[in-house]
């Protein structure tokens, strides 16, 4: 499964880039999330609740976030639950848009099990929407991050 996908956030290339990886604002973006600890720097292990159609299981998923520039990470995810595993790779670059940020997601997945039975329509449709989400989500968690800060003064 390879998707390419775009999400053009209201805010400032850097400030994206220095709270996306904050652990607090993954934990709330990543939709059905469970448990989310970095357990060694840039290394995170995760409990989501997955729902795609009719699928509905519990995986531990490890994230490894590896960064290769000022915009540019790499992502590698292995996860596992009963019904499969995934194990995919992912580039986000971040760039400056009209006062704004846009970041690209270009990734690729492996699925087993069940997962690989549900079907690329299904699974690339999960895949897009579970994106959407996540990236409104950074945005939110972004935007009461920096709320926060503010009102705190720092």
């Amino acid at each position: 499964m390879n998707i390419t996908y775009e999400y053009r956030f209201g805010l400032p290339r850097n400030i994206v880039w220095k709270l996306i990886k904050n652990e607090k604002v993954l934990q709330n973006a990543l939709p059905g999330c469970k448990s989310f600890v970095e357990t060694s720097k840039g290394v995170y292990h995760a409990e989501l609740n997955v729902n795609i159609g009719p699928l509905q299981d519990v995986m531990m998923i490890e994230i490894r976030l590896h960064e290769k520039s000022p915009s540019t990470y790499q992502l590698r995810v292995n996860g596992k639950g009963n019904v499969g595993e995934i194990v995919g790779n992912a580039d986000l670059v971040i760039r400056d848009v009209d006062g704004g940020s846009k970041i690209t997601c270009k990734a690729n997945a492996e699925v087993t099990g069940a997962l690989a039975l549900a079907g690329k329509r299904i699974l690339d449709s999960g895949a897009t929407k579970g994106l959407d989400s996540f990236f409104q989500q950074v945005e939110k968690q972004i935007k009461r991050s920096i709320y926060e800060m503010r009102k705190s003064g720092r």
